[in-house]
């Protein structure tokens, strides 16, 4: 297992990282809408839909995405568009995580596939819009969420005591989160004191104030946990481990990409306010 994670890992990186580091966008733009396809195919398969629905939905979402894409969409301020997802993120944090399993089976399916796959569709826009606004932007981004789920692993191995939500998650606590905080907070730190140009998440918010920084910082990083518990709510519900074996040794697209999902466009929403 460990083996095939590795050799995934390494093709994914030859792949994105050349994508991620041309001057352009485009690129990663159309490689990224790749896998908003795969992610929407992944979406319907956890919410019912047969193969060749599933298949069709994916295809469809990534034609549209296109069709925004051609039509200037990449390059319109969207600032009422990260407002009213930033606010459908809390809300769902709210109502999804506190219903359940079996509140989240009680939403009348249609809303359950197309709601989800607004959200997908609103996490691509700001993820191209955030490589948009700068290299050091988005991977600032990138490492707060990587971060927060590296140092809340290893914290919740060492001193992890209290559930954070056993009935979604029971490998998750309490004091793993709140080390994912801390891992953050110091790499914040860091990236502040190196950052030169001053074009990072971290930054940009610092010149706002260090109390806007801190708040923000802690939203961000409950934002990503919420993400994860609110994927692995889903696929609780579909009775499924991993959302597809796109990947092998890591699942599917959406388990990779699952606490991204709320990050970036409430990132989006930080530096547009």
């Amino acid at each position: 297992m460990l083996k095939q994670r590795i050799i995934t890992a390494v093709l994914l990186l030859a792949v994105l990282l050349p994508a991620l580091f041309y001057p352009a966008i485009e690129p990663f733009a159309a490689l990224t809408l790749l896998l908003i396809g795969a992610a929407s195919w992944e979406w319907a398969r956890l919410n019912g839909c047969s193969s060749k629905q599933s298949l069709a939905v994916g295809m469809g979402m990534g034609a549209l995405m296109a069709l925004v894409w051609l039509a200037g969409g990449l390059a319109m301020a969207l600032r009422p568009l990260w407002l009213a997802v930033g606010a459908l993120w809390v809300l769902l944090a709210v109502a999804m995580l506190g219903r359940g399993v079996s509140g989240w089976k009680a939403w009348p399916s249609s809303l359950r596939l197309w709601g989800g796959l607004a959200l997908i569709a609103c996490a691509w826009l700001a993820l191209v819009q955030a490589r948009a606004v700068g290299l050091g932007f988005l991977l600032s981004v990138l490492l707060l969420v990587w971060m927060a789920d590296i140092a809340a692993y290893f914290g919740g191995k060492a001193f992890g005591r209290r559930k954070l939500a056993p009935a979604i998650s029971p490998g998750k606590s309490w004091e793993g989160a709140v080390s994912g905080l801390l891992g953050v907070l110091v790499l914040a730190a860091a990236w502040i004191w190196a950052d030169a140009q001053g074009d990072s998440l971290y930054a940009r918010l610092w010149s706002l104030s260090p109390v806007v920084t801190l708040l923000a910082l802690v939203f961000l990083c409950a934002m990503s946990v919420v993400g994860d518990l609110v994927e692995s709510l889903v696929k609780r519900g579909a009775g499924v481990k991993d959302s597809s074996a796109l990947l092998p040794g890591h699942g599917g697209v959406l388990d990779r990409v699952d606490a991204l999902l709320p990050v970036l466009p409430l990132a989006m929403m930080l530096i547009t306010i």
